[in-house]
């Protein structure tokens, strides 16, 4: 709870130390035993700048609440206050980064780098996506991740061409598209990468023209992103090249988000965001042309939007690999 007079959180014993360790600093943290909902709106009728049970506004997050919790909000012990879906406050003013956050994300994107590397080294024709995705799990952990900030995707032949593929018990062949979608933390902060590769074979002219033409998408895009342009104008950097070559409709998703303590965060840079970047955000740039039956070609990188322009903070390492 935050009001003017300071910050408030309610948990229970499975947190006590955690929460102390974490908030303790900047927040009174107090542990209840039987209900948070039930502690919570007593807080609330103790509070001076909550108004004491007299009609105080409150905002919530709407958002991250479940239909469930929101219900409580209409019960009658919930009733002195009036309540408004906040609208993402807390996640606006997450999406300038300080130098500290900045710095938490390029060493994951680090980090990442060096899991990738490990794990394309160990890639052969004949293993599974599974199998796959376990060695770079594997690496990713070894190299200080502190987390999966998503499921890892691992995609193969022509299931590269599904944007979200879930990864599976499909075994590689070889001369065949291995896309991997991937993140690491460090600090609490994501990076989030995207490579594609082709396995056991050298890429055939088709794949090479296909991954040509993403990566100058992606290229262009990471180099003229800046501060200020809306989002549609950023996501037409990477969108235009691909359209120009007759390949806009196997382009469906945006060309990037926001990126920080969660791996989706504002701002968007698609073809319905009129908004300005922020400076001092951090955003992907991930472009990808799909074509169902042959199979996709993705490319992401992590870049800072500084007043002096794009910052890589991912390896930027975006030349075909072919595992051959």
């Amino acid at each position: 709870m935050a009001t003017r007079g300071g910050l408030l959180l309610v948990t229970d014993f499975r947190y006590d130390e955690q929460a102390r360790q974490q908030s303790g600093a900047v927040a009174r943290v107090e542990i209840e035993g039987v209900s948070i909902w039930d502690r919570l709106f007593k807080e609330l009728g103790g509070s001076t700048h909550a108004g004491k049970g007299g009609g105080s506004l409150i905002g919530f997050e709407a958002h991250a609440l479940t239909v469930k919790e929101a219900e409580r909000l209409s019960s009658p012990v919930a009733s002195p206050w009036r309540w408004k879906p906040a609208g993402e406050l807390v996640e606006r003013l997450r999406v300038r980064k300080d130098p500290g956050e900045v710095a938490a994300i390029r060493a994951a994107g680090r980090l990442a780098a060096e899991a990738l590397r490990e794990t394309l080294a160990a890639v052969r024709p004949r293993q599974t996506e599974l199998e796959i995705a376990g060695v770079l799990g594997g690496a990713l952990r070894r190299h200080g991740s502190e987390a999966h900030p998503f499921p890892t995707i691992v995609a193969s032949g022509p299931r590269s061409a599904l944007p979200h593929a879930h990864t599976s018990q499909r075994t590689v062949a070889a001369g065949e598209w291995l896309l991997l979608d991937f993140g690491a933390v460090v600090d609490g902060y994501c990076a989030d990468v995207t490579r594609t590769v082709v396995v056991g074979a050298r890429a055939d002219d088709s794949q090479r023209a296909l991954y040509d033409l993403v990566q100058e998408a992606q290229h262009r895009a990471r180099a003229g992103v800046r501060a200020g342009m809306s989002g549609r104008e950023a996501d037409a950097l990477a969108r235009d090249p691909i359209e120009a070559r007759g390949f806009g409709a196997a382009f469906g998703h945006s060309t990037g988000h926001g990126v920080g303590l969660e791996v989706h965060e504002a701002p968007r840079l698609a073809r319905t965001s009129a908004d300005p970047l922020p400076e001092n955000a951090v955003v992907t740039i991930e472009p990808g042309v799909y074509v169902a039956g042959r199979g996709g070609v993705r490319i992401e990188d992590d870049v800072h939007l500084s007043a002096d322009g794009p910052v890589l903070l991912t390896d930027g390492c975006t030349d075909l690999v072919e595992l051959v």
